[in-house]
């Protein structure tokens, strides 16, 4: 049953409609060509752009919403006012526009432009004179003629018009040329021809109620071109839609009455999705699903995104398609779908942005001159195409997904595959007689008909109006008028059903995200005052509990602005009311909860379809064919009689007092006013309890950008937005830089509340990849001349055509190293750093499939871990003359004090290492060099036999290489090692002689910069040491502090939770070297002990990713072999009297011979099969090819032992063996049987973990 009459007279806020808006030719001012349309003079005058105005519009301003002439106009009429002649084609079309305000809302407008005949004689007389100019300038065989004819077209800039006076247009007609125009295409002569122009009438509403209006302007438009007039005056229609229909209140639907018939708008309840108008089905015809789950991936992880197509509406469809599709989130940057001829400057704006430009008749896609491509999605509407950024993550779950959105689209009779526009119309029904509406009319008049019959006919008659006068002469059938409305119904059903597919899937991913919200502030004004200090969220706990495969998306999409405003919100909901998005999220995920929807482990979740299709179509089905609420019909104003009278085609001068504001002059509109307080629905940013100021201050995305000014196209307003874009770049470089440190310093963890589930690496690659992109979109602010897609790529090409100088050639290019830089190897020093001329050809021949993009990027990682990035940019911007030349003079790069301001945060970038560029291009061929340092001042050719190194990392081996004779070093190249890790040092068994004490080996990685120590500290030959002839050296990353510091070397912190190493490394199972263990205390070897195990469990309970050196753990300094070498030498017994020949090896070969003895005696103690264990791996080490010495001994029996879960039960039989009583002293801790079962139960502990050997540890054994 439907209410009672609604008015909407009392509050603007609550009004369907704000402003009703007429633009287009302005007689008075005449004809002012539009400058910057970037059209040529060449084109004739009909195919030109001139200037439109806003004829009238009313109101004349709102308090909440000011009335933006200039704006208006501009998206009204984007292309500008247009005329045509009666030869050609005037169609009307339809367009829709956004306009976002500075506090966040939007406002809407929808424009019907038709073409209404010109009666100024003067702008008749003015088109004609244009063609006639045009005619001399373009067909005179004369050039001066030519010339003197083309300089009033060009210098009339203020108005053509007004220098008509001084000319005769009588004789300008009466010339030879007219003969000749009338055979010319597109010419005009007043006499023959009628002129047109475009006008264009504009409703705009608070709210997109884009069917509604488009109605209504429909409706308003058929009764200009009627015969006859309307039974009303306009000026009651649109008094009427202007202050007395109010907005809908949630959750229903409204009935209000055009000019021919009742519209229906309706919308969405406080539970359900927010309105939205725009037909998605329509979106996704044109683009296809797979394109549309792209660009949504795009428009989601912020990239710049470009809407190119002939249509202005097809613009507006799929930019406000897309954005609904973002619930609950939303778009926080540049929003313009219709970007106006004098706007495209903002093209070159270098911040994320949604825009849309017309494409020029037959214009290809590639004559665009856009300065930022790097990061930008083009959408080629028109040509169903998506051209997505590089390296663009897949939504999670993205064929499931697209499989889901084809079956919802099937349903509806549509296509998924894209390409299709409209739908074929089936065979029109058979006409409905308008004899049957007359026998209704008599039953409504004779009182029987009831309330639903009479809603019924209310219906029937406005569709018969819509179908023209005899429904069949000409004009549509009935039954294709009510097709029309089935569709309109079927088109608003697939709308919620699409929204719901993707609001389903946000659920699904953020289900639970409110368990990883950090509220870290006691009250608003701490937490607004250190805004930019601390996190709102625990990424990397809510990270590691994502499946896999969803890492990469999410990771990005954790860092947008569009997350940080949700999550700003969230916190914010504390202390003011929750924005009304949110709630309906929370609210969806609270029901979810109640039923207990969601998986326990949602890093293994399986894909669900959305559940409530149905249901949400059914609700918007009832509201949309029961109406709940009428409106105030139009009823008579108080006019003048006489204005207004009806003149066919010719939109009249309305009555600007009776439209200036509302009048209570309806009966009805006082008495059955009702919900006359109705609020404005929200379905954008505001926080309801926050002033403007703090509102402002909370919103990341708008803090330095206000949306009304740009769509000013004034100097000085560009000037300023330009001036904004500068701070805005700083401003990014400097939080990015920032929040890079504390990622990569470790602080994050700790200050966030980020413990061991950190999955950092992830991250990390993350803020590498947004810095990329911030460069890209600094080097392209003002960029005149750009070669390929990368604007900084560009300017670095730019720099080697001029013939940048090089540095002396780099290692990389000459293989023969020098001696200079062998020494500063040798003495710990860094070899010279290659200039960025070097690291840029280095990065042209590593892979001929790198885009401009790709090799940018490529370039950015490379200097990034060299700790050159700021050095290399500075060095590249030193050229200004070249950057005068490329760039306009707004650009960032020649602000100078930002520049240098800019320069100096990347600079901070050097405090800290990065191997960004070694572990994303892993399939290059890298030049590495080995030094070997002995640690006597010897000729290693004096005491080596034929020498050789194997390098091992986390990516490979560079296989056996032998050193060359009577040199320290080798240079080679190999595919990318990655990370180093571990370097088999040996020589051959050449005797007694062949023997050399090595401090350690360097190895240099000449494209990156990186130096590796291994420490080795120990002999190298027979009969000296332990005996070996081959030694696993564990490395350590050692790198300069910063440019500045370049010549002094210190360690770098572990990476990635790797235990801190000492530069004397080695030393394993010697007594010798020992005698410093005695004066540990059992305490500290247990300590020691119990935290090298404990190193280990954190390893494997951290991300695969982000996993450190397993080897350093296991073989480092503070490692498990290390550790285990003190608990066994402690109270160790010798009596050799200098104590340096006897290892912890020779006292398990002992107990193994012992065991063995015991056996063939029947008198073995304990587990036979534990004791076989012990014995067989002892042999099969022994009996191994390489000869590892004993301390390498030891070291691979403890890892094989750890690797096959043995060692915690091979120590009870080391411990019990009678050896040990003989060997050990009594306060010895393996004597100790509750510290050996301690301790076995402390490496029992690692059972859990699968772990696996470096092949250069166990190579050459067996088991």
């Amino acid at each position: 049953m439907m209410s009672g009459v609604t008015s909407g007279t009392g509050s603007v806020s609550c009004r369907l409609a704000h402003y009703f808006v007429v633009c287009g030719l302005d007689t008075e001012t005449g004809l002012e060509p539009e400058e910057l349309a970037g059209e040529s003079f060449e084109q004739s005058p009909l195919r030109r752009s001139f200037k439109s105005k806003v004829l009238a519009h009313y109101p004349e301003s709102t308090d909440r919403n000011p009335f933006n002439r200039d704006a208006v106009n501009m998206l009204c009429m984007p292309h500008g006012l247009s005329f045509r002649s009666q030869a050609d084609g005037r169609e009307h079309h339809f367009h829709s526009f956004t306009v976002a305000l500075d506090d966040g809302t939007r406002s809407y407008g929808f424009v019907h432009t038709y073409y209404e005949a010109v009666t100024s004689a003067q702008i008749t007389t003015a088109m004609q004179t244009l063609h006639q100019m045009h005619h001399v300038e373009h067909y005179s065989t004369s050039s001066s003629s030519s010339s003197s004819a083309s300089s009033p077209s060009t210098s009339s800039t203020d108005s053509l018009v007004s220098s008509l006076d001084e000319l005769d247009a009588d004789s300008l007609a009466a010339r030879p040329l007219s003969a000749c125009l009338g055979c010319v295409a597109g010419s005009f002569q007043p006499a023959r021809d009628t002129l047109y122009a475009s006008k264009a009438l504009c409703l705009l509403t608070p709210l997109p109620f884009l069917h509604a209006a488009r109605h209504f302007l429909s409706q308003l438009h058929q009764a200009v071109t009627s015969h006859t007039a309307p039974p009303l005056p306009l000026e009651s229609y649109i008094h009427n839609i202007l202050y007395e229909v109010p907005v809908p209140p949630p959750g229903r639907s409204l009935r209000f009455h055009g000019v021919q018939g009742p519209i229906v708008c309706q919308q969405p309840g406080p539970e359900e999705l927010p309105l939205g108008d725009y037909p998605l089905g329509e979106a996704f015809s044109l683009l296809g699903v797979e394109n549309m789950v792209r660009l949504l991936t795009s428009v989601l992880l912020e990239t710049q995104v470009l809407l190119y197509s002939q249509d202005y509406q097809r613009l507006m469809t799929v930019a406000e398609g897309i954005t609904n599709l973002l619930f609950p989130f939303q778009w926080q940057h540049v929003y313009l779908p219709i970007l106006p001829v004098p706007l495209h400057h903002l093209l070159d704006a270098p911040v994320p942005y949604l825009m849309g430009i017309q494409r020029k008749d037959f214009s290809q896609c590639s004559t665009l001159d856009l300065s930022h491509e790097a990061n930008l999605c083009f959408v080629d509407i028109d040509n169903h195409r998506v051209d997505p950024p590089e390296d663009l993550p897949l939504f999670p779950d993205q064929p499931e997904l697209i499989q889901e959105l084809n079956e919802v689209l099937l349903r509806f009779g549509l296509q998924p595959h894209g390409g299709a526009t409209t739908n074929p119309a089936p065979a029109a029904p058979p006409c409905l007689s308008s004899l049957v509406l007359e026998d209704l009319m008599e039953d409504r008049r004779n009182g029987n008909l009831g309330g639903e019959e009479l809603a019924v006919l209310e219906r029937l008659q406005a569709l018969a109006r819509r179908c023209g006068e005899g429904g069949m002469k000409g004009g549509k059938t009935l039954g294709r008028a009510f097709q029309e409305e089935e569709e309109e119904l079927n088109a608003a059903k697939m709308n919620v059903q699409l929204r719901e597919v993707f609001a389903g899937r946000f659920a699904a991913i953020f289900g639970r995200y409110e368990e990883f919200v950090i509220h870290s502030a006691p009250d608003l004004e701490s937490w607004l005052g250190n805004r930019d200090g601390t996190s709102n969220f625990d990424k990397g706990s809510f990270l590691s509990a994502q499946p896999a495969p969803h890492l990469h998306f999410l990771s990005w999409f954790l860092e947008t602005a569009m997350f940080s405003s949700f999550l700003d919100s969230k916190v914010l909901s504390r202390w003011a009311d929750q924005e009304p998005l949110q709630r309906v999220f929370d609210g969806r995920l609270e029901r979810e909860h109640l039923y207990d929807t969601f998986e326990d482990d949602p890093g293994n979740r399986r894909y669900r379809k959305c559940s409530v299709l149905h249901k949400s179509a059914q609700a918007m089905e009832r509201r949309l064919l029961k109406a709940d609420h009428t409106a105030i019909h139009p009823h008579l104003l108080d006019m003048r009689i006489g204005q207004g009278r009806h003149q066919q085609g010719c939109f009249p001068r309305l009555q600007a007092d009776v439209l200036a504001q509302g009048h209570n002059t309806n009966k009805w509109s006082s008495r059955n006013t009702r919900r006359s307080d109705i609020k404005r629905p929200v379905t954008t940013e505001t926080t309801s309890g926050l002033g403007n100021d703090q509102r402002e201050k909370y919103s990341p995305g708008r803090r330095s950008l206000h949306q009304s000014k740009l769509l000013d196209p004034s100097p000085s307003a560009v000037t300023q937005i330009q001036r904004g874009f500068v701070e805005g770049l700083l401003s990014e470089c400097r939080l990015k830089t920032r929040r890079m440190l504390m990622e990569r310093m470790g602080k994050e963890s700790v200050e966030l509340g980020q413990g061991e589930a950190s999955i950092t690496g992830l991250q990390e690659n993350t803020l590498i990849h947004s810095l990329c992109d911030l460069l890209e979109r600094t080097w392209g602010h003002g960029l005149l001349l750009k070669q390929g897609r990368s604007a900084l790529w560009s300017h670095l090409l730019h720099c080697q055509a001029n013939g940048e100088k090089m540095e002396p050639p780099s290692p990389a290019e000459s293989p023969v190293s020098n001696g200079l830089d062998s020494m500063r190897l040798e003495e710990g020093l860094a070899p010279p750093k290659g200039s960025f001329v070097q690291d840029m050809r280095f990065v042209q021949t590593m892979s001929e499939s790198l885009s401009e993009v790709g090799q940018a990027r490529a370039w950015i990682h490379l200097s990034l871990e060299k700790k050159v990035l700021s050095q290399h940019l500075k060095l590249l911007l030193a050229n200004q003359n070249l950057i005068r030349q490329l760039y306009k003079p707004h650009a960032f790069l020649l602000c100078e004090e930002e520049r240098e301001q800019f320069l100096f945060h990347l600079l901070s970038l050097n405090t800290v290492d990065y191997l960004c560029f070694t572990r994303t291009f892993t399939s290059i061929s890298i030049p590495y060099r080995v030094v070997i340092t002995p640690m006597k001042k010897l000729s290693i050719a004096m005491t080596m036999s034929n020498p050789w190194v194997c390098v091992s990392g986390e990516l490979g081996d560079s296989g056996v290489r032998q050193i060359p004779k009577n040199t320290q070093e080798i240079f080679f190249q190999c595919q990318n090692l990655g990370r180093l890790s571990t370097l088999q040092l040996g020589q051959e068994n050449s005797g007694l002689l062949a023997k050399c004490l090595v401090d350690c080996v360097i190895v240099y990685n000449e494209i990156t910069g990186h130096t590796y120590r291994f420490p080795c500290g120990r002999w190298l030959g027979k009969g000296v040491g332990d005996g070996s002839l081959e030694r696993v050296l564990i490395g350590q990353l050692v790198s300069p502090r910063g440019e500045e510091e370049s010549g002094r070397w210190t360690g770098t912190p572990p990476e990635q939770g790797s235990p801190l190493q000492s530069g004397h490394m080695g030393g394993l199972g010697s007594l010798g070297r020992s005698n410093s263990n005695n004066r540990l205390s059992s305490v500290q070897v247990q300590e020691e002990m119990r935290e090298a195990v404990n190193n280990l469990v954190k390893h494997f309970h951290k991300a695969e990713q982000e996993r450190g050196n397993l080897t350093a753990l296991l073989c480092g300094e503070e490692g498990l072999v290390r550790s285990l070498e003190q608990f066994l030498l402690h109270g160790f017994k010798s009596s050799r009297l200098f104590q340096r020949s006897v290892f912890i090896w020779d006292f398990v070969e002992k107990v193994v011979v012992s065991m063995e003895t015991a056996d063939q005696m029947g008198d073995l103690r304990g587990s036979t099969e534990l004791c076989d264990s012990l014995c067989h791996y002892t042999n099969a080490i022994n009996a191994s090819p390489r000869n590892i010495g004993k301390e390498g001994k030891f070291q691979l029996l403890v890892c094989l032992g750890v690797r096959d879960q043995l060692l915690p039960q091979w120590l009870p039989l080391l411990a019990e063996s009678h050896l040990t009583a003989r060997l050990y002293e009594e306060s010895a801790l393996v004597q100790d049987r509750a510290a050996v079962n301690s301790l076995s139960r402390i490496l029992h502990t690692l059972h859990e973990f699968p772990i696996t050997l470096e092949t250069a540890l166990i190579k050459g054994v067996d088991l």
